[in-house]
This record gives C-alpha cells, sequence and structure tokens, in this order.
C-alpha cells in the first residue's frame, strides 16, 4: 500500500468499551458519508458508492472509501482517491480513546487548490472531529439502550 505524507491527527475519550466505540463507528460511517454518492460521483472517487450494510469489513464502502485494513475494535483504515488527491482515514481504537489519523497527497495544481479549500480553511479538522464526536455519541447510546433493557 502506498504511503501518504502525514496531515493530521484528532483524537477523544469515548467512555465506552471498544466493541461499542467499533459498532458505533462503522454505524456513523455509512450514515455520514452514505449521502455522499452524489459529491464522490463528482469528484471522480474510487469508490463513489457504499456497500449497503457497512460494517467496517475488509473490502467494503462508503462513498469516497474502500476498508484497506480492518482489525475490529483496534484499527479501521479507509483509502481513496478523485480527481485532485489520494488518502487515507486511519482511524485506531486504544483503550477508551479515539484517534482518527489523515494521510493524503494533492498532486498538481488542482491538487494544490483542492489542499487549500479542504485542509487550509479547517473545514477537514471540523468534520473528523464532528465524526469523533457523533461515534462517542453513538456508542454511548448504546451503552444507555442496554441498560434500559436490563433494567
Amino acid at each position: 500500500m502506498e504511503q501518504l505524507p502525514y496531515i493530521d491527527e484528532y483524537s477523544t475519550s469515548t467512555g465506552a468499551p471498544p466493541d461499542r466505540v467499533w459498532v458505533a463507528l462503522a454505524e456513523v460511517l455509512r450514515k455520514e458519508f452514505g449521502g455522499a454518492a452524489g459529491i464522490a460521483r463528482a469528484l471522480g472517487c474510487d469508490p463513489a458508492a457504499g456497500t449497503p450494510e457497512f460494517d467496517g469489513s475488509l473490502g467494503q464502502t462508503v462513498p469516497g472509501f474502500r476498508v484497506a485494513e480492518s482489525e475490529p475494535q483496534r484499527r479501521l483504515a479507509l483509502r481513496g482517491q478523485h480527481r485532485f488527491s489520494r488518502y487515507g482515514l486511519t482511524f485506531v481504537l486504544d483503550g477508551d480513546r479515539l484517534s482518527a489519523q489523515t494521510h493524503a497527497v494533492f498532486p498538481g495544481l488542482h491538487g494544490r487548490l483542492y489542499r487549500l479549500a479542504v485542509i487550509g480553511t479547517r473545514g477537514h479538522r471540523v468534520v473528523t472531529k464532528r465524526l469523533l464526536a457523533q461515534v462517542v455519541r453513538r456508542a454511548g447510546r448504546e451503552r444507555e439502550e442496554v441498560g434500559s433493557r436490563s433494567a
């Protein structure tokens, strides 16, 4: 697999066990990226479509990303590419910490302009941190749902 230049990393405490975080991560990715098929097609993403029952298994897809590595409850590495970039987004679970690491290359003038629009405006930062927060909320809801069933 091609080694891509490091862009950034964000992490958060989940307050939930890894099995719940893993399920929540897959659900959030399926939901958040699932509606992006039109954007993925417009950018020429490979892949442009998602696996309907995405659960983070090797080879599955969400629009713009394919699962390149999957170690359930530990590591989920997504890869993709489009006209302006080749990129990877890797989620790492370590205890109750969830991290999102981004690597990407933006070749040519159009790539540099795209990087400025996505990374330079901090849009990528906002989206990545929002994804992490949604995973934490979803993992917490699962904990509450399990708790309410056993009461």
